[in-house]
Order: C-alpha cells, then sequence, then structure tokens
C-alpha cells in the first residue's frame, strides 16, 4: 500500500499564510491546515485543521490579530477569544452553532465563572452550548493570558 503525501503551494491572503496538505491516501480523508486572516500567524501550529467536515481549532487567546494583548481582565480577554473563535469558524463557512466541543483552559476559575464573564458566553454561544471542560491551569503560554479556548465543530 503506498502513502502519497502532496503538498498544495502555501497561498498568501491578506498577509496570513495558509497553508493546504492533502493526503493521497486511497479511502483517506484530505486533511487541510489553515491560518485564516484575522488571526496572528503561528509559526509552529495552524489555528484550523480540517479534516472532512470537521474542524479542529486551536487554543484561541485573548491578542488581536497582531498578537497583541487587548487587556489584562478576564472579560476583555474572553470577548477577544471568542471574536477569534468567530474568525476561525467564518473562515470555513461555520458558526458557533457547528461546535461540538470547546475545552477551557484558565488562570482563574472564579473570573471565568462570574456573571459578567458568563454573559459574553452567551451573547457568542446562545442556546448552542456544546459539550465543555473547563480547566484552571498555573499559566498559559504567556503570563498575561487569562483564558484559552479549543474547539471542534462539524461542518453540515
Amino acid at each position: 500500500m503506498s502513502h502519497k503525501l502532496v503538498y498544495l503551494v502555501a497561498i498568501g491572503l491578506a498577509g496570513s499564510l495558509v497553508q493546504v496538505a492533502a493526503s493521497g491516501r486511497e479511502g483517506g480523508q484530505a486533511i487541510q491546515r489553515i491560518n485564516p486572516p484575522g488571526l496572528s500567524t503561528p509559526a509552529t501550529y495552524s489555528h484550523i485543521v480540517r479534516a472532512g467536515k470537521t474542524l479542529y481549532i486551536a487554543g484561541q487567546v485573548g491578542s488581536d490579530a497582531q498578537g497583541k494583548v487587548v487587556g489584562p481582565g478576564m472579560v476583555e480577554q474572553l470577548e477577544q477569544v471568542l471574536k477569534n473563535l468567530q474568525v476561525a469558524l467564518k473562515s470555513q463557512g461555520a458558526d458557533y452553532s457547528h461546535i461540538t466541543r470547546i475545552t477551557i483552559y484558565t488562570t482563574d476559575v472564579d473570573a471565568f465563572r462570574a456573571p459578567d464573564a458568563a454573559a459574553i458566553r452567551a451573547k457568542y454561544f446562545g442556546a448552542n452550548r456544546p459539550a465543555s471542560t473547563l480547566v484552571g491551569v498555573a499559566r498559559l503560554a504567556s503570563l498575561e493570558y487569562k483564558v484559552e479556548i479549543e474547539a471542534t465543530a462539524v461542518l453540515p
């Protein structure tokens, strides 16, 4: 059984690098690695890995497309995290209703569960509540980050 891995040309879109890799394995699903415009361009991972109709979205943090942290508080960072997640979803023709699972990592569980943070989550998820795991951690990739959310979504 031969396995071919075909790499397509990386395409620059609005200053962001979109990398696409497709598996030539018979019966296998194509895998795409995507860094959409509107999100920072990571050096060591992809924001989205798409396998068929499933989207695996890397942990989004409270920084803007230029990588600048939006503020020191949970509320402002959570708002940015969910905006970033929305950018990732929209880039694939999806929205919050397509999310099936999220994992939330936070350095402050109490601040994350506070009413003002709950209101922000409700604004984005509404009635589309995915399976969810909340994990309290000592720190995230940057000492400034308060919250990170990764997601899995399934396209129709």
